[in-house]
């Protein structure tokens, strides 16, 4: 114990001593008897001061009077609002230490922490690559899957130097962690917990791009006769047909394309008269049907210079 808690022992004594003046002097001795034991455990149990773990002396020494009844005893440290770090050690360590010598020998050790210890190293250099990913993470803005490397702008040097550095630094915090104090080993211990899921939902997420990869960027129309607003029909010389009617290999007519007709010109649109294809024949890309005057033109009459005049008989006379 050194100097400052003997000291903040003795002061609270002496102030719950004074709390006590008005009991007789032998009562006052027999209640203050092992007060300073009591106080030293107390105090070796941590958590602040004897004033924040058993309020202010003359709160004390009332309810040292109505529960120890003159008789010796100590009220115990008022419960807390919430539950301590060394409350939960305290519940839960007769189960870790009875499973840890269980489990023990069904991986060859006496105990399970025994082989916790070996795996160490192994573990200081995974939390290193988990540090490394996070931090890859947070500074790359990408949507883009950055590997299984902490790229930071796509660069490969730049996430060897980040797990490098980050995998050293994790060996030297996990060689100073075994000596570190109460609540810095806490925080150590929190940041651990962080890591863990964020590893565990890295890997979920890799294992579920793996099973099942999708496709990206790539859509298949399953009707390719989708886009298509009219029909054109032409015969064997090449002559629009008007009024079309096609039909399947169960004689069902084929409804295919929009009845509507727009001008390109004006914008104009209207509802085609047309009962069969095309609905629209302007609109024919190897243009119109040909009109029933435009025949074909007749042979030319022979001119008068081809004429051969029919040879005339002479008689002699």
């Amino acid at each position: 114990m050194n100097i400052t808690a003997q000291d903040e022992i003795a002061e609270y004594v002496a102030a719950v001593r004074e709390a006590l003046a008005g009991l007789p002097g032998a009562t006052r001795d027999e209640l203050l008897e092992d007060l300073p034991e009591h106080l030293a455990e107390v105090r070796a149990e941590g958590g602040g001061s004897l004033i924040d773990r058993l309020g202010p002396p003359e709160s004390y020494a009332a309810e040292l009077r109505a529960t120890a009844g003159f008789v010796g005893g100590f009220p115990d440290p008022p419960r807390g609002k919430w539950v301590t770090p060394a409350e939960v050690r305290a519940t839960l360590m007769p189960f870790v230490t009875k499973a840890d010598i269980k489990i023990g020998p069904l991986i060859g050790y006496g105990k399970a922490s025994d082989f916790l210890v070996l795996l160490r190293p192994a573990w200081w250099v995974l939390r290193g690559y988990l540090v490394a990913m996070a931090l890859a993470m947070m500074l790359d803005n990408s949507t883009g899957n950055p590997g299984l490397l902490p790229r930071v702008g796509g660069s490969d040097i730049i996430a060897l130097i980040l797990l490098a550095g980050c995998i050293a630094g994790s060996i030297l915090l996990g060689k100073r962690g075994l000596r570190l104090s109460m609540w810095p080993r806490y925080a150590l211990y929190s940041a651990t917990t962080v890591l863990v899921i964020f590893g565990l939902a890295g890997f979920t997420t890799a294992d579920t791009t793996v099973r099942d990869p999708g496709y990206n960027g790539v859509s298949y129309d399953t009707n390719p006769y989708g886009n298509i607003q009219d029909l054109f029909v032409y015969d064997q010389q090449g002559r629009l047909v008007e009024n079309a009617r096609i039909f399947d290999q169960d004689g069902e007519p084929l409804q295919i394309g929009s009845d509507f007709c727009t001008d390109d010109s004006t914008g104009e649109t209207w509802h085609t008269r047309n009962m069969g294809y095309p609905y629209c024949p302007q609109d024919a890309p190897f243009g119109p049907s040909p009109s029933p005057s435009a025949a074909a033109p007749s042979a030319a009459a022979p001119s008068s210079s081809a004429v051969t005049p029919a040879p005339t008989s002479t008689t002699g006379r």
